[in-house]
C-alpha cells in the first residue's frame, strides 16, 4: 500500500524526491503518514481536498480486503 500512496503521489509535486510514507499499525486500523515538501501540500490536497479525496478512495478501495481500517494523514 505504501508503493501505491508513492506511485500516485509523486507525479503530483515537484519534489518527488521528498515524498515519504511512514507506516503505524496498530490493533484495528494501520496509518499511513504521507509527508511532503511544504511547497507540495496544497497540490496534494487540491481544491476543496479532492485531490486527498481521491487518493483516500483509490487507496481504500486497493485495501478493502484487508481486515484493518487504513487511515492516510497528509503533513510536511
Amino acid at each position: 500500500m505504501k508503493e501505491l500512496i508513492e506511485t500516485i503521489v509523486k507525479p503530483l509535486v515537484d519534489f518527488p524526491d521528498e515524498v515519504t510514507v511512514q507506516v503505524t499499525e496498530e490493533d484495528n486500523h494501520i496509518i499511513y503518514l504521507l509527508s511532503v515538501n511544504k511547497n507540495d501540500i496544497g497540490k496534494v490536497i487540491g481544491k476543496q481536498g479532492r485531490v486527498a479525496k481521491a487518493i483516500r478512495t483509490i487507496v481504500y478501495s486497493a485495501g478493502s480486503l484487508q481486515q484493518k481500517k487504513l487511515i492516510i494523514e497528509i503533513g510536511k
